[in-house]
């Protein structure tokens, strides 16, 4: 009887250091990721998935894996030209391009090039409004204002140091819906470096903003407007349309603005239909017309496209 009694209480002391134990376990763990022993029972959260993990907190987008391009033809055995060309846009009159923009275009397209310089395809007023953005000098976010307010899409082609150095401008422009175009990662000529070199320059641009942003697109621009043909078709082969233009001004240099209403009279009277129009973000005077132009354009009967709405 006494056997039988002591045999019941040890019974009850190990059934309740089971239970205690397995509470314990239980809270200790609240966060913990389900493992295949537990899996049956368990009922806290797992941990955060992998796809949750590797989203840009820049932008709230799914990182892009990067991206990989083996270079056709490196050194050039087929001998594409390579003479250095300096792009020549004229200066447009009376809303008719400038026969220097006339003929670029022609000749991009009867070489088939994947590159242009304005809109010859469209019977509309239209326009595309372009940046160049190598460094900051506190204006683009009074750019970005204007084009928010005025509901017009741009294309911003960066250097890689502007996007590492400005993330918060750049987030901004993709998640606002502008393009963030190519410009190179260090900004060399591309007239001046070999095929390797070119898709390299490229690469590191564009992976970065994979990495960083979650974001990619297939425009290019080359640096200082020179190239060959040998560096348009290298581009073209890694599936990027290089833009040019055919409307500017000296708007670059931060030392000689003139004042907003000399961008206004600039512009304005070099706009004519397809135009791609090139501004630099540095220039206070841009950042100040900018509403201006726009308005102008539009009560001339100009619409404002994205370069992702032409068709080459």
């Amino acid at each position: 009887m006494n056997k039988l009694f002591i045999s019941l209480i040890l019974c009850a002391v190990l059934l309740l250091t089971a239970c205690t134990g397995r509470e314990t376990l239980e809270n200790n763990n609240v966060n913990a990721p389900v493992t295949v022993e537990d899996e049956r029972t368990v009922t806290f959260s797992a941990a955060p998935s992998t796809a949750a993990a590797e989203t840009s907190p820049l932008t709230g987008r799914p990182i892009l894996a990067s991206a990989e391009f083996t270079v056709n033809d490196p050194e050039n055995k087929r001998n594409l030209p390579t003479e250095r060309i300096e792009h020549s846009y004229g200066v447009a009159k009376n809303s008719v391009p400038h026969m220097n923009s006339v003929n670029t275009q022609k000749f991009f397209e009867s070489k088939k090039y994947n590159a242009v310089c304005y809109d010859n395809k469209s019977s509309e007023k239209v326009l595309y409004l372009t940046f160049d953005c190598g460094w900051e000098n506190g204006c683009t976010d009074k750019v970005l204002d204007t084009l928010k307010e005025k509901r017009v899409p741009a294309a911003f082609f960066c250097t890689l140091e502007h996007i590492k150095s400005s993330p918060d401008l750049i987030a901004r422009m993709i998640n606002e819906g502008h393009i963030v175009g190519n410009h190179s990662a260090k900004h060399p000529n591309f007239a001046e470096i070999d095929r390797q070199r070119m898709a390299e320059e490229i690469l590191e641009c564009d992976n970065y903003l994979r990495s960083a942003f979650g974001y990619t697109s297939p425009f290019f621009r080359f640096p200082e407007g020179c190239y060959t043909e040998n560096a348009l078709e290298l581009v073209g082969s890694m599936g990027y349309t290089s833009v040019f233009w055919s409307c500017a001004y000296a708007d670059w240099d931060v030392n000689t603005q003139k004042g907003g209403d000399h961008a206004f009279s600039t512009v304005t009277a070099r706009l004519h239909p397809g135009a791609i129009i090139l501004l630099h973000s540095v220039s206070p005077d841009n950042a100040e017309a900018l509403g201006r132009i726009i308005d102008y354009a539009r009560e001339n009967g100009y619409e404002f496209r994205a370069l992702s709405d032409y068709k080459m």
